[in-house]
């Protein structure tokens, strides 16, 4: 329940202009939403209130937007930023930010994958664009988008730890979604719930575009055996229009809030999914 002087979250707002291609999304509480734009914006972290009022831009100077995908944070107030997009399978500087909005520190995580040995690889293997993460039990739980009609459609499970520091990711585990890339995900409050969101596109009759999005919640899982638990899809309805959702976080136990970025004819816009 949100605390006196708090707005509950709305099942859908408007979020705000500077928010036009919306990537991350950290839920601190209903009146505490951090988010952030996709590759190429201001290196910043917008803050707004459950409404999608505009309350705060921070921007980090020392850092820089080369392609951020999603947020995540700990239990001590870190924010982590991942800048791992790697729509083309060619970045050597993949890296997630640690930053804490208290204090202003900044620091960064470095990394590579264990099994990438080209720069691209072929098409078949190119598997190494992640839009998906976040922290749990000290650690960072990456997951990949692989390529749309080219791919297999498997989503690779890797591992960092969220401390700074140069590393190579651990590979842990992967999952097949048919015709589904991932492009977020988050963990419930009480760690017993995992949440990918997905989607496809393709376009029908040679030229009209069409997309569909489908939250796949995981549980029963043991450690963070995320992908070897119980897998539940969950289509979200969507309008007439081809929309993308590129973000998610957990609301409680129950919910997330969902958003997607804005296109020639659609809004940029938060909304509500609960599946209890």
């Amino acid at each position: 329940m949100p605390l006196a002087g708090q707005e509950p979250i709305c099942l859908r707002f408007i979020l705000p202009e500077e928010l036009r291609e919306v990537s991350g999304l950290y839920y601190a509480g209903p009146d505490s939403l951090w988010w952030h734009n996709d590759g190429g914006d201001t290196p910043r972290l917008l803050l707004t209130d459950s409404r999608g009022n505009l309350r705060k831009e921070v921007i980090l100077p020392a850092a820089i937007n080369e392609d951020w995908e999603d947020l995540s944070a700990d239990k001590s107030g870190f924010i982590y930023i991942g800048d791992f997009g790697n729509n083309l399978n060619t970045r050597r500087d993949l890296r997630v930010y640690r930053y804490h909005p208290a204090t202003g520190m900044l620091d960064s995580i470095r990394y590579t994958y264990p099994d990438q040995r080209e720069f691209p690889p072929p098409a078949a293997r190119a598997n190494f664009d992640v839009e998906a993460f976040f922290w749990h039990d000290d650690s960072l739980h990456l997951f990949t988008k692989n390529w749309l009609v080219k791919g297999d459609y498997y989503a690779k499970h890797y591992v960092l730890p969220a401390t700074p520091g140069e590393y190579t990711a651990q590979l842990r585990d992967s999952i097949y979604l048919k015709k589904r890339v991932v492009t977020a995900a988050a963990i419930s409050p009480d760690g017993k719930t995992v949440a990918l969101l997905s989607y496809y596109f393709r376009l029908r009759f040679g030229f009209l575009p069409t997309t569909r999005t489908t939250l796949w919640l995981l549980s029963g899982y043991q450690g963070s055996a995320y992908l070897r638990g119980n897998v539940k899809g969950k289509k979200i309805r969507k309008g007439p229009v081809p929309s993308q959702f590129e973000t998610i976080d957990f609301l409680d136990n129950q919910s997330v809030l969902i958003a997607s970025e804005r296109t020639p004819v659609y809004r940029q816009k938060a909304r509500k999914v609960r599946w209890r």
